[in-house]
């Protein structure tokens, strides 16, 4: 299970409880992100190549083989990364919030381009433009920080949050004391702060940094697999206040490129899988339940495609033979 930012490993809590009976679990802190450590450079490292080989170490640590990659905001992205450049490893995807984002566009496109259709993306400007700001502001009070971005549907941010270029928490200067995270108890949001504050943000807006984003999308690009044929399990939150996911998976055609895709939606805000996890949990049982079957199915269908060519090629070269063919008994 990965988390997005700003994430933990703990974001999973109620999946931990629900499944930890059934599956061998494994979550990670991303590097940067409490006692996972960092290089130092969040400009140029953290790009999703070095956080999936991070990833994949792990689970060569732990000792698994084959596995189902259960991702979050921008754990989901890296999910369906992981299950696109390691299919050996990855038999399936679950994304909760981010649809999949494949790099088939010839150019990467500029954050600004979005932010018209997507107001609330003008964060994603502050912290690529100026990351240092960005770090010494999140820094300066970690338990208002993490309060400010974890809210839910019942508790939400102020209608101004995440729209501007030029601060974070500023939306928030009307209040003295921002409420506590709704879905945690005070004994979780208290390991939360404490997680946070043995690195602060350092090192953690590395998803957003203009380098890491062109490397991303370049690595992808070249690489030219957008297509993932595995299962995949998208569950979107309705009332996310940062975008309309549904809407954006819609205009970047992410089911295109995942041809074994079932989609879902609650209505909850961004923490989909904390706000209503009862739910969440529920879909994903069903998702798992059918999972073998699944990946025999996406097997047999990918094989009879691989079929279709090669019986296509075999009739090209046949008509290619029987072209020579004549061609030699025209010879004078």
């Amino acid at each position: 299970m990965v988390h997005g930012w700003p994430g933990l490993w703990t974001i999973f809590s109620n999946q931990i409880l629900h499944y930890q009976d059934k599956y061998h679990l494994v979550l990670p802190d991303l590097r940067g992100f409490g006692d996972s450590t960092h290089p130092g450079d969040v400009q140029a490292s953290g790009s999703y190549t070095d956080l999936v080989g991070d990833l994949v170490c792990v689970l060569q640590d732990a000792g698994v083989e084959k596995a189902v990659c259960v991702g979050h905001d921008w754990g989901s992205q890296l999910c369906y990364e992981a299950a696109r450049m390691r299919p050996d490893l990855f038999e399936g995807v679950v994304g909760a919030a981010l649809p999949y984002i494949p790099a088939a566009a010839k150019e990467l496109t500029p954050t600004e381009s979005l932010i018209s259709a997507l107001p609330k993306l003008t964060y994603n400007l502050y912290f690529q433009r100026k990351t240092d700001a960005a770090i010494e502001e999140l820094n300066r009070d970690i338990r208002r920080s993490v309060r400010a971005i974890l809210r839910s549907l019942d508790s939400p941010s102020p209608y101004r949050f995440l729209r501007s270029k030029h601060n974070m928490l500023k939306a928030y200067d009307h209040m003295d004391e921002i409420p506590p995270i709704p879905f945690f108890t005070p004994e979780e949001e208290d390991y939360y702060v404490e997680q946070f504050q043995k690195q602060g943000f350092d090192y953690t807006l590395q998803f957003y940094t203009h380098e890491n984003r062109y490397r991303n999308w370049e690595f992808s690009h070249q690489q030219g697999n957008f297509t993932i044929p595995k299962p995949a399990l998208a569950v979107y939150p309705i009332a996310d206040p940062v975008a309309d996911w549904p809407l954006v998976a819609l205009i970047l055609g992410s089911h295109k490129y995942l041809p074994y895709l079932t989609t879902k939606a609650l209505r909850t805000a961004h923490w989909v899988h904390l706000e209503k996890s009862t739910e969440f949990n529920a879909i994903l049982d069903e998702w798992l339940a059918e999972l073998d079957t699944k990946i025999l199915e996406a097997r047999i269908s990918e094989m009879e495609k691989e079929v279709k060519v090669l019986k296509q090629e075999l009739s090209n070269a046949r008509k290619e033979r029987k072209q020579a063919k004549k061609g030699k008994s025209g010879d004078p």
